[in-house]
C-alpha cells in the first residue's frame, strides 16, 4: 500500500523500470484490498489488517475516513455486523449485487458473463471454489483478476522483459475498457448512497475514486454505463446459459413459462434505504 501513486497519475516525466515495477505492485495492493471487500463477508484476519495502523495510515491518506462503527468496535461484534450487512448490500434478495451482468443487463450471466471468463480463460486464469460460489464476471474476482495482471507487469519488469510488460498492460486497458470500466464507477456511487455502515460506504468511495485515477493513469475513454442506476431494466436474453453447453427440451431452463420468475432482480431493501436517506 501507498500514496506515492496518487503524485504520479499526471506526471509527464518517465519512470524507470524500478519505478513503474513498484507502481504495479502498489495498485496490485490495492485492487487485492478491495477485491477482499467484495468477494466475501469480511473474515477476522481482513479486518485485522484493514484495522492495522499502516493500513489505516495509507487509507485515511487516501481520504479513507472510517466511523467509529468500524474503528471502535470488538473485533467478533464488527464481524458480524459486516457479515449482515455484506448479506444486505450483495447476497440476499433486496440487494444490489456486485455483478456486471446484472448491472448492465438486469439478469444474471449474460454476456459479460461469458465474455470475462474467456478473457480469463485467455491469460491463463480460471476462478477457483473458495468460501463461497461467485459469478465470473463478480466485482471482487474482476479486481482479483486486474491484480494478478499487475503481478505479471511487475515479473516482466523484474526480468527486464519491456515488450511483456507493455503487452500485460495492453491487456489491462482493454479489460478495463471492456468490463469494469463501464460499471464500476456508477455501481460505487449507488453503494456510497445504499451502505449503513462506513466500512462499505468508505470502501465504496475508495472503489470510485481508485477506478478513475486507473483509468485517467491508463489513458483511457470508457463510458459509466452502469450510472449507478438503482433499477436496471432487463435486456433481451443474449444467454441463460452457456453457448458451449449440450441443450436439450427435457429441461425447463429457458422456458418462457418461468422466465419472469427466473429473472426477477429484488432490490427492495436497498431501494427502501434510499428512501429513508
Amino acid at each position: 500500500m501507498t500514496t506515492v501513486l496518487q503524485d504520479t497519475a499526471n506526471a509527464a516525466a518517465e519512470f524507470s523500470s524500478d519505478e513503474l515495477l513498484a507502481e504495479c505492485k502498489a495498485r496490485a495492493n490495492i485492487y487485492r484490498l478491495l477485491a477482499g471487500t467484495f468477494l466475501e463477508e469480511p473474515t477476522a484476519d481482513y479486518l485485522n489488517a484493514i484495522r492495522s495502523p499502516e493500513v489505516t495510515a495509507s487509507l485515511r491518506e487516501m481520504g479513507v475516513a472510517f466511523g467509529e462503527d468500524f474503528t471502535g468496535e470488538p473485533l467478533e461484534k464488527l464481524q458480524d455486523t459486516l457479515a449482515c450487512e455484506y448479506a444486505v448490500l450483495f447476497v440476499v434478495a433486496g440487494g444490489c449485487p456486485a455483478v456486471e451482468s446484472i448491472r448492465l443487463t438486469g439478469r444474471y450471466q449474460q454476456q459479460p458473463y461469458f465474455e470475462v471468463r474467456e478473457f480469463y480463460q485467455r491469460a491463463g486464469f480460471q476462478v477457483s471454489d473458495s468460501r463461497f460460489a461467485v459469478f465470473d464476471d463478480q466485482l471482487g474476482v474482476e479486481l482479483t483478476f486486474l491484480a494478478e495482471m499487475l503481478d505479471r507487469a511487475a515479473d516482466a519488469l523484474a526480468l527486464g522483459d519491456q515488450d511483456g510488460y507493455e503487452r500485460v498492460t495492453k491487456e489491462i486497458k482493454r479489460f478495463w475498457v471492456l468490463h469494469p470500466g463501464k460499471w464500476v464507477r456508477g455501481y460505487a456511487s449507488l453503494l456510497v448512497r445504499a451502505s449503513e455502515h462506513s466500512f462499505y460506504r468508505e470502501m465504496a468511495k475508495l472503489l470510485a475514486n481508485f477506478a478513475d485515477w486507473e483509468i485517467d493513469l491508463l489513458g483511457l475513454k470508457v463510458d459509466d454505463v452502469d450510472g449507478g442506476k438503482l433499477k436496471v431494466p432487463k435486456a433481451e436474453i443474449e444467454y441463460e446459459f452457456d453457448p458451449d453447453e449440450p441443450v436439450c427440451n427435457a429441461c425447463e431452463k429457458g422456458d418462457d413459462d418461468q422466465e419472469e420468475g427466473f429473472q426477477k432482480i429484488d432490490i427492495s431493501l436497498i431501494q427502501s434505504r434510499l428512501k429513508e436517506s
